[in-house]
């Protein structure tokens, strides 16, 4: 460990852990926001992204969080617009990548959890469409998102996949 960061790779078995608490996450928010209910048959994928994704391809970032996106294909007309501050955040709980220091009240990693809405159709090619809004580079958000990684966590047969970067 160095610092802040875990240099310990990131395995299947966290990616797994990851889905699970996004899922955990995404059913809270349904039950205490019934409106926000309608989003759950236009979920496109669940993404780990920013610098942990980055350690999962190169080892050498370390990972100080785990920022784990959700996004959903943008809402047709009549159904309420998708809320702008979307994040939560989970303990990611003991394991080999040990905890911040910093962060007394997590036994494990901090886990951010966002979710966006994408311009695109419910039907939509996932990965695709995550590599069409990180390519656009469009708002803050994608900009930030593009400069690192992505690993895909859901749906799970494409579970650690990575749209991106994107190769050649």
């Amino acid at each position: 460990m160095s610092g802040r960061r875990s240099l310990s790779p990131i395995t299947r078995e966290h990616l797994d852990r990851l889905a699970a608490i996004a899922r955990e996450d995404l059913e809270a928010r349904f039950a205490r926001r019934p409106q926000w209910a309608r989003y759950r048959d236009r979920i496109l994928c669940s993404a780990l992204m920013q610098g942990a994704a980055l350690h999962y391809l190169d080892g050498k970032n370390g990972v100080k969080d785990l920022d784990v996106y959700t996004f959903f294909a943008e809402p047709p007309a009549g159904l309420a617009q998708f809320p702008q501050r979307w994040r939560t955040c989970a303990d990611f709980g003991s394991s080999s990548l040990g905890r911040d220091p910093t962060l007394l009240e997590y036994r494990g990693r901090r886990v951010d959890l966002f979710g966006r809405s994408l311009p695109v159709a419910g039907d939509s090619d996932p990965v695709e469409a995550l590599r069409a809004y990180l390519a656009g580079r469009r708002t803050p958000t994608s900009r930030a998102l593009a400069e690192k990684a992505a690993v895909l966590l859901w749906p799970e047969p494409l579970r650690g996949l990575v749209p991106w970067p994107v190769e050649g």
